[in-house]
Parts: C-alpha cells; sequence; structure tokens
C-alpha cells in the first residue's frame, strides 16, 4: 500500500509536513477532510497483481486518491488526516464501497485486495456487515476479496484484533499482511494471525539482483511462509532485472511499475504485459532447463456452462480422471474441478436436486493452477512445493499463450525433478555439491553454440595445502564449503554459472555486467569468512609456519584467492572446444598465482590467442 504516515520522535502521528508547506489552517484540513467524506470525492485506482508462472492475472490492489485539485490528494496526506481526526472508519469505509463497486463494476478478473488498518478495526466507530453487504449489493462473494492489513501505528491489543479479522475468516474473506518488514510489528502480526497472504515490502525488492544479503532476507520469508502455509507476493518492482531473480528464487506472485502502475481502468489482457515477464533475447540459460511438454496430457476440458450432473457422469465414465480444466468460450481455463470434491458434494442429501441442473462454474474451484507449456520443470517445482494449498492428488492447467492445452500431474512433475537431481548429484563434487567437471564443459559447450559473451573466472585459494597441514581437513573442508557458498551469493542464478572442479579449485563463469565488482566482494567476504579460522597469534603475524610440497619448513601468508579471467566476447574468437576455453582459463590462473595476496589477472581472447592456445 502507498500509505505511510509521519511520526514524531516520540512516536505520536502528526500531520502530513504537505499541509504545513500548504499554509492551511487546522480548521480548513479538517473541513476539507469532512467534505470529501460527505460527496464520497475520492478516486480509486487499482493496480494488478501477476503471477509469472502461470501468465495471468491473480487479481488487483485498490488505491485511493483525494480530490485531484485539493491539499489531500495524496493518500498520504488524505489518510494522515483522518487518523489525526479520528475519521479513519469513515475514510476507509467509504474507500471500500468506491473500490468493490468500481471492481464489479469494471467485472475486473481475480481477488480484490482491500487496504485496511488495524487501528480502524479497533476503533468503536467500527461495526461488523458493512463489507458483507458491500459486497451482496453488487453480487460479489467474500471469496473473492482479500483483507490487506497495512500498520500504520504500534497495535497494543492483539487479542482484539485477531478477534476482528477471525470474524472476517469467519464470513469467508482471506488476509494479507501488508509491507512486511517495514511496520512497527509485522513479524509478530505474522505469527499471530496467520494471514493467506504476505507481501514483502519493496525495500527488500528494490535492487535485489545486486545484493546477496536482500536475497537472503527474501529466501528466509520463502522459508517461513512455506511453514506456515502463506503465499509470497513481490510488490515494488520495477526492474527486470529484479522480476527474474524473484522468479529463480521461487516468488511468484509479483506487483510493481513494470507489471502495470495503479490507473482508474487497469490493465485486464495478458498481451498488455506479458512482454515484460520474458527474458531477454540473449539471455540464455547456462544451466539446461526441461519444457513441460513430455508431462502433457491431452484431457479435453468441459464448458463453464455445461451441467453439474454431464460433468459427474463424466467422471464416472472415465475413472482415472482426476480433475477437469473449465473453460470460457475463448478455450481459456477459468476455474478446475476435482472428481473427489464433486462426488463428495453431490452425495449429501437433496444435491441432485439442487445441484444437478446448473452449470459447473457454480462449483468449480476458482484456486487453480495454471502454467505455461514454455515454463521450466524446475519452475514450476517450485512452485508446487511452495503452493500453500496444492495436493498431491490434484492436477495443473498446462497453457500456451493463455489456450488451454492439457493437464499436468503433480506426481509426474516430482518424478522428474528426482530423477533430474540424481543425474546432477552424480556429477556434482561431493563435498560443495556445486557441479563437477561434465556440468562445466556442458556449460562452457553451451557458451560456444549460443555464441554468448562472458567472463570465465578460474578460482584458486593460495597457500591452502600448508592451511591444511596445520589446522587440519576438517577447517579446510569448512573453507572450501564457505568459499562455495561465497560463489553461489554472486551468481545472477539467471544467467552466471559456479562449478566445482576438484580440491580448490572453482569455476565461474559471469555474464552480469558488474562482474569486477563481484570479485572483488567475493576477496571481502572470503577474508571475513577466513579470519573467524585462524589461530589469534597466526592473524596477528599475517601467516604461519607449515612444510612446503619438498617438506621443508617456511612461511606461508594468509589464505588468498587468485582469479584468472577470460574474456570470451560473443563472436570473432575462433574456439570452438570447450577443452580449450578451460585452457585459457587456467593459464590466466598460473599468472595470477604468481601475484601475492588477492589477485585478478584478466586475458582477452581474441582470434589470434585462441590460435595459439589450439597450437600449443
Amino acid at each position: 500500500m502507498e500509505v505511510t504516515s509521519i511520526t514524531c520522535q516520540g512516536g505520536g502521528l502528526i500531520l502530513p509536513v504537505l499541509l504545513l508547506e500548504l499554509s492551511m489552517t487546522v480548521n480548513e484540513q479538517r473541513e476539507a477532510l469532512l467534505a470529501i467524506l460527505a460527496e464520497g470525492a475520492v478516486s480509486i485506482l487499482f493496480q494488478p497483481i501477476v503471477s509469472t508462472m502461470q501468465r495471468r492475472i491473480m487479481g488487483y490492489e485498490a488505491l485511493t486518491r483525494g480530490p485531484s485539485n485539493s491539499p489531500l490528494h495524496s493518500p498520504l496526506t488524505l489518510f494522515s488526516a483522518a487518523r489525526h481526526w479520528g475519521l479513519l472508519t469513515e475514510l476507509e469505509m467509504l474507500c471500500r464501497g468506491k473500490a468493490v463497486e468500481a471492481f464489479s463494476r469494471m467485472q475486473l478478473p481475480g481477488r480484490l485486495f482491500l487496504n485496511v488498518s488495524p487501528e480502524s478495526l479497533l476503533e468503536k466507530q467500527h461495526y461488523p456487515g458493512r463489507t458483507l453487504a458491500m459486497l451482496k449489493a453488487v453480487g460479489m462473494s467474500p471469496e473473492q476479496v482479500v483483507i490487506e492489513l497495512t500498520e500504520q501505528a504500534p497495535i497494543d491489543n492483539f487479542g482484539l484484533l485477531h478477534s476482528a479479522l477471525f470474524h472476517y475468516r469467519d464470513m469467508g474473506f482471506s488476509i494479507a499482511l501488508d509491507d512486511l518488514g517495514a511496520g512497527y510489528s509485522s513479524l509478530r502480526l505474522w505469527s499471530e494471525l496467520r494471514p493467506d497472504f504476505v507481501k514483502i515490502d519493496r525495500h527488500f525488492i528494490d535492487g535485489l539482483h545486486r545484493d546477496p544479503l536482500k536475497r537472503e532476507f527474501v529466501g528466509s520469508i520463502l522459508s517461513l511462509a512455506n511453514a506456515s502455509k502463506a503465499h509470497i507476493i513481490a510488490e515494488g518492482i520495477e526492474q527486470p532485472e529484479e522480476l527474474r531473480v524473484l522468479e529463480d528464487m521461487g516468488v511468484d506472485w509479483v506487483q510493481g511499475y513494470l507489471l502495470g502502475r495503479p490507473a482508474v481502468e487497469p490493465l485486464r489482457q495478458l498481451a498488455d504485459w506479458d512482454v515484460r515477464l520474458q527474458a531477454p533475447v540473449d539471455q540464455v540459460q547456462l544451466e539446461p532447463e526441461q519444457a513441460l511438454d513430455s508431462l502433457l496430457l491431452s484431457v479435453p476440458g468441459v464448458h463453464q456452462s455445461e451441467k453439474v450432473s454431464a460433468v459427474l457422469a463424466r467422471f464416472h465414465q472415465q475413472a482415472s480422471l482426476n480433475s477437469l480444466a473449465v473453460l470460457n468460450d475463448s478455450g481459456e481455463p477459468v476455474g478446475t474441478v476435482h472428481c473427489h470434491s464433486l462426488s463428495q458434494t453431490m452425495l449429501k442429501p437433496f444435491a441432485s436436486e439442487l445441484h444437478g441442473r446448473k452449470p459447473i462454474s457454480q462449483l468449480m474451484d476458482r484456486d487453480y493452477l495454471v502454467v505455461d507449456v514454455q515454463q521450466s520443470l524446475e519452475r514450476v517445482s517450485r512452485l508446487l512445493t511452495s503452493r500453500a494449498r496444492q495436493r498431491m492428488e490434484e492436477d495443473f492447467i498446462i497453457v500456451r499463450n493463455g489456450q488451454y492445452l492439457g493437464l499436468g500431474r503433480v506426481i509426474d512433475v516430482l518424478r522428474q525433478i528426482t530423477e533430474l537431481k540424481i543425474r546432477q548429484a552424480r556429477h556434482a563434487n561431493p563435498l560443495t555439491l556445486l557441479p563437477g567437471n561434465i556440468p562445466i564443459q556442458e556449460c562452457l559447450s553451451r557458451l560456444l553454440a549460443n555464441q554468448q559473451a562472458a567472463q570465465l573466472c578460474y578460482v584458486d585459494l593460495d597457500a591452502f595445502k600448508p592451511f591444511n597441514d596445520i589446522y587440519g581437513y576438517g577447517k579446510g573442508d569448512e573453507v572450501l564449503l564457505g568459499l562455495a557458498q561465497i560463489l553461489r551469493s554472486l551468481c545472477d542464478p539467471r544467467c552466471d554459472f559456479v562449478g566445482h572442479i576438484g580440491g580448490d579449485d572453482f569455476m565461474l563463469v559471469l555474464r552480469s555486467d558488474d562482474w569486477r565488482e563481484r570479485l572483488q566482494l567475493l576477496d571481502q567476504r572470503f577474508q571475513q569468512l577466513c579470519r573467524s579460522m585462524y589461530q589469534p597469534a597466526h592473524l596477528a603475524a599475517g601467516g604461519f609456519s607449515a612444510p612446503d610440497r619438498e617438506g621443508r619448513w617456511r612461511q606461508h601468508g594468509l589464505l588468498q584467492l587468485s582469479v584468472g579471467v577470460v574474456s570470451l566476447p560473443a563472436s570473432g574468437h575462433g574456439i570452438y572446444d570447450p577443452a580449450q576455453l578451460a585452457e585459457r582459463a587456467s593459464h590466466a590462473k598460473h599468472a595470477a598465482k604468481k601475484i601475492s595476496g588477492f589477485s585478478v589477472v584478466c586475458e582477452p581472447l581474441t582470434e589470434s590467442q585462441a590460435g595459439q592456445a589450439a597450437l600449443s
């Protein structure tokens, strides 16, 4: 939500600075607010919430603006003023009614997310039933609405807030927690209220692709969400790079200017924004991903007007069917119907008389999963395992450009993923579990085949053998595992690659523009890792005494990294064998090891150098 409050140092709410800048008197400000409430003079904007996996709009957040010619136009000033004058409930109810009416009138797809301040639920003016009455007046159900809590002030009475939200849940509303990480007690709210949706504050999304710490935070939130069965929504996405990292991490639902700005008449069709979700043409994956074609089951769907009795008869005729997709006139999925749940419904007394002649759209499940056939098996697997309400026996819908193709089974996805992981483990380094030599060679082959520019970084540890001799192999393994984790964190998972050649040798393939900064960060983090492992005397002396390879005792420096970099252009290098690339990177690494301390030796790969490499 865009509305925030300005607080004084003591924690009390004050009027927005903007009001003072406009020289609006206290009485004028109160009169302007009362006029807005009396005339209903607010505008409602809708911002889409998108599933990148399903390539469809899942719902809209309703946002409010005051009159355009008023100092209270900004939501910041408008809601701060209402809070100051004790009129927050009245303003929120006005906005809620306007949002429900506009959402219904425009027949927007998905769910409506309504912002609610927790303190308004605790005010005396707030009494239950008004939201439900608004929905009934326009023919909407509570299942279509998400109550989104946005915390602008400390909450003292968690028990009363829990009771108020239980009332909403009991009527069928879902609950969302807004701006996780920005509120006064958002983690406690998550623990106490167990929301259905959790929105990550945009602070943690901004620059996510450049900040490993933010990626760690988002990863931790995903783990909490899986444990609490909550659905994560990342908001504030403005850059394609942020979106791609979130997709790779398994975040499916997203919101932000990149996908659609708030508007009175918002984007409705996939074609309006789908192009923004595609990876750049030159950004080919450095690790292979399997598509969904092999999982496709060609099961004809049913039209949404089909009678319930006819759909039930089809299930009885085809005992192998778990689910059926429900389609509209355009052949697009609008829901699913599951054999078990439909059968249970129809077994109830008088169910045939009540439901048998009704269209299946009245009994279909609207919380269904749609996946584009071009999605990778790995992304679908991550979505299925993180999806709060996906059951093993249920199927998911597969589409191409929004058109229904068929069904996929969850168990088939898990089976293929297991087979893929077994293959990857067979070729992984047994200590770090990073890809070993065979996947490294395959990665280099794909670089050459796709004519991709990249930086091949051969990373080697200086003084690792004497460190092992003095500190033992257990400490040595800790160093290698820590280095492997640092290398992983520095990779953009959409375009980079890290592998473990063996021993203390690693291969890093960087296609990110800021690869030099990443190597500097590699050195900083590696030194932080190692400082905790040295004995104080060795750390103070800047080294230690240990036998060299000939068995002679001598002084060795502390652990350092040597990095040999080969700059591979997209074309014009004359190399077709990945072994030649690896050899050039090894040559650059040996040059780096001749330099004391952290060193990076970069060798641009020209066609003449490639010819020399082939002859050597």
